[in-house]
């Protein structure tokens, strides 16, 4: 039962990461090549769309680490689990204290409403989401270093 835990949690947390790597580095790329008002309309989707999937996953990731600190509380690479969990938790609290306000607006936007800034908000979005992905890998490393 332990064993299906590591790898449950270790399987959840790779596949968000590959989804947040993807949304930076691939999806985002594609939209901001869009002329302005499919770009815009792209965004709004996306944040939609992902919006109401991710507040889960990231929970459930959490959960899931701390399951597993728990769980092993005296097995090799406990220290790294709490690690990688401390890390999810810090990826909450940047999703909720600055990409989600962001994200809020923009999904509401159309190309009639949306404020002229709108480009430079979405910019600070992708910044701050960099970050996070780059967060997300360290925990997912410290999942698997956890795992040998």
């Amino acid at each position: 039962m332990y064993n299906s835990l590591e790898v449950v949690t270790t399987v959840v947390v790779g596949v968000m990461v590959g989804v947040e790597f993807s949304v930076a580095f691939i999806m985002s790329r594609i939209l901001n090549a869009l002329p302005e008002d499919s770009a815009q309309l792209g965004h709004a989707h996306g944040g939609r769309m992902l919006g109401a999937v991710m507040p889960v996953w990231y929970i459930g990731s959490v959960v899931l680490a701390g399951i597993w600190a728990v769980a092993g509380w005296q097995h090799r690479g406990t220290g790294l689990v709490i690690a990688a969990a401390a890390l999810l938790i810090l990826s909450v609290l940047m999703s909720v204290l600055l990409l989600v306000p962001i994200n809020n607006r923009n999904k509401a936007w159309t190309p009639g409403n949306r404020p002229a800034d709108w480009r430079e908000q979405l910019n600070r979005w992708e910044r701050w989401h960099y970050v996070r992905v780059a967060v997300l890998i360290a925990a997912f490393a410290l999942l698997v270093a956890a795992l040998t």
